[in-house]
């Protein structure tokens, strides 16, 4: 959605912007493209390769315009000064690299170790997680991560399998998913909610988002545009919810909207769109993964 990022970070000469998931760096380059020449861009990425291949790709053009560091974007408030971005663009999710690199483990398209990290540099893996966490909290992480309908009776028979013989590979865990729940036709595969759920607990996505969320209205400037695209419904309820936080003209204790008990205060943001906006039908056609992507735009005030 590059041209749709573009058009609600409208990047001029001399701004400052930011991205926080650098991925393939595709709208890193085109944020600089069309700030040029002036135009500076702070990035980061957690994925080691992604850092390394988005330097690369932008040196190519814009060297002298960019900063790119490894690490988190919920950290970025640490190291870009308060109110100095005039954008911020956080492309939330697994990007198509990793998807597409079996030895990250991400899908179970191809067969790879039970991996799922985004910083490598992290102790645990998803293998990790399969065979030492109890089936109450796997349940759990099935539900709250994935909405699986099933996810006690997987958590069961993972719990029940394991003791047989350790999991270590997505071919594994993905046939014991289709095992239990046949696909019998259906387009989506069964372990596709176990696999998402995996991966957002291993990399902490819910605890990132809400902390990189505070940390991109930190960093922008009165008038910057924050720029989410995200890929599940748990994702977009967590930028709601921050969003009408954000833009309320009031705040209260609990977490019981009482209007006797509200207190008034200046509001944060302001929404761009009302309504996610969602990929055009060229894109759905060049990228199919788009096909579940959103995009929510506030405004610091």
């Amino acid at each position: 959605m590059v041209a749709e990022v573009l058009d609600a970070l409208k990047p001029k000469a001399g701004g400052r912007y930011a991205d926080g998931t650098l991925g393939g760096a595709g709208h890193a380059a085109s944020i600089l493209a069309t700030s040029s020449p002036t135009g500076w861009l702070s990035g980061c990425d957690r994925d080691g390769a992604a850092v390394e291949a988005a330097k690369k790709r932008l040196a190519e053009k814009f060297a002298g315009r960019f900063e790119i560091r490894r690490g988190n974007f919920s950290e970025m408030g640490n190291w870009i000064p308060a109110a100095s971005c005039d954008g911020v663009i956080l492309d939330l999710g697994v990007s198509s690299p990793q998807l597409d690199s079996p030895e990250r483990g991400f899908s179970f398209q191809q067969d790879g170790p039970l991996d799922m990290r985004m910083d490598l540099r992290q102790p645990q893996a998803a293998a990790d997680l399969v065979n030492d966490t109890s089936t109450e909290e796997l349940a759990k992480i099935f539900w709250e991560f994935g909405d699986e309908r099933k996810s006690r009776r997987f958590a069961k028979a993972i719990v029940h399998d394991r003791a047989q013989r350790k999991f270590e590979t997505t071919k594994q865990l993905a046939e014991l998913i289709e095992r239990i729940s046949p696909r019998r036709g259906k387009k989506a595969h069964p372990a596709t909610k176990v696999f998402q759920a995996l991966r957002i607990a291993v990399n902490d996505e819910i605890g990132s988002l809400k902390r990189g969320l505070e940390a991109a209205v930190k960093i922008l400037k009165p008038g910057g545009r924050l720029a989410v695209i995200t890929f599940h419904s748990l994702e977009d309820r967590i930028v709601k919810e921050f969003g009408r936080e954000k833009v309320r003209d009031y705040t209260f204790a609990g977490g019981v909207d009482v209007p006797e008990l509200r207190r008034l205060r200046a509001p944060e943001l302001k929404w761009v769109n009302r309504k996610a906006i969602t990929p055009g039908e060229i894109e759905l056609q060049e990228n199919p993964r788009s096909r579940s992507a959103q995009l929510r735009i506030l405004e610091k005030i």
